[in-house]
């Protein structure tokens, strides 16, 4: 059954809640948050109606979003309920330890399985394009800053009778636009994305892309949540996959541990850091006690030739 309903006050998708955080499913084309009037339908205005006694009256907005998403893009949200669980996701933000992975179609087939796209993504400063981003070389894109995305093939198959592919994209920075950009760039740009396809790919209800994936290594327990894969034909029957090349299970399983082993290490390089400095600490310790014992003898010696 196509999922094509837009959203509304009610369809609001709970993947997680504590009494820190709470995890939703994004709808496609709703926003985040918005300061005009006009906009009344946004997430947090679907906080507000299901989790009015949640809303802190000392933000602006009612709820602390921890990260962003396109108003086109859906899937895993997470949105902090107190300043201290706000300050510990944000610190895990800025540190990139956060993991993030989207799923989305792209227009044709991507025939490399796996590649890293690090183009460098600026402001477009072209006439009638200021709200775009570009990559570096484009003309009119300024102050362009490194990016990087990983992306892996999932299944090849058509859309609406045109070829595209699933495919898993992990963002290793955070660039506005970062995803739709880069996949632009390599001649595969997202099914569904007006802005990037220079305004030809109008007809999909949707842009097709999606947070699948959020771990945040909160302590004492991360936070982990999937928001599920909403391209599939059972609920969009446009999409009909033809050749799989790798499971998107399998593939998330890699990445965790990927990310884990990553962890380990850094985890590791910090004790060793630590070890270091507690015996470099040492070291000087026992010089400045010799140095001591060795001036003390001194003063011993002078005081002794003196009273001979």
């Amino acid at each position: 059954m196509m999922t094509a309903v837009p959203a509304s006050l009610e369809s609001l998708r709970v993947l997680y809640q504590s009494d820190d955080y709470i995890v939703v499913d994004k709808h496609w084309d709703i926003r985040i948050d918005s300061k005009m009037w006009y906009e009344k339908l946004t997430v947090q205005a679907q906080l507000r109606h299901h989790f009015p006694q949640l809303a802190d009256p000392s933000t602006y907005y009612g709820f602390r979003f921890c990260h962003q998403l396109d108003f086109s893009t859906s899937g895993a949200l997470c949105v902090s309920l107190n300043k201290t669980a706000a300050s510990q996701a944000n610190r895990c933000f800025k540190d990139r330890t956060v993991t993030k992975a989207y799923l989305a179609l792209v227009r044709g087939w991507v025939e490399d399985e796996t590649q890293t796209l690090d183009f460098s993504i600026g402001k477009n400063s072209s006439e009638g394009k200021t709200h775009m981003m570009c990559i570096e070389g484009t003309e009119g894109c300024e102050n362009p800053k490194l990016s990087k995305t990983e992306l892996t093939v999932l299944e090849h198959g058509l859309y609406d009778g045109d070829p595209v592919t699933k495919v898993l994209l992990q963002p290793l920075t955070g660039r506005t636009h970062q995803l739709r950009v880069h996949c632009s760039a390599v001649g595969h740009p997202i099914v569904g994305d007006f802005t990037y396809s220079s305004g030809v790919d109008d007809a999909p209800y949707r842009m097709m892309l999606h947070a699948h994936l959020l771990h945040i290594p909160l302590e004492p327990q991360p936070l982990l949540v999937f928001a599920g894969d909403p391209f599939l034909p059972t609920k969009d029957p446009k999409w009909l996959p033809q050749r799989l090349l790798q499971t998107l299970e399998g593939t998330v399983s890699a990445l965790l541990e990927h990310r884990a082993k990553e962890e380990r290490r850094i985890e590791e390089e910090i004790r060793e850091r630590k070890r270091k400095e507690m015996n470099n600490r040492s070291r000087e310790q026992r010089t400045a006690e010799e140095s001591e014992e060795q001036r003390r003898q001194c003063q011993q010696w002078l005081s002794e030739w003196a009273g001979d």
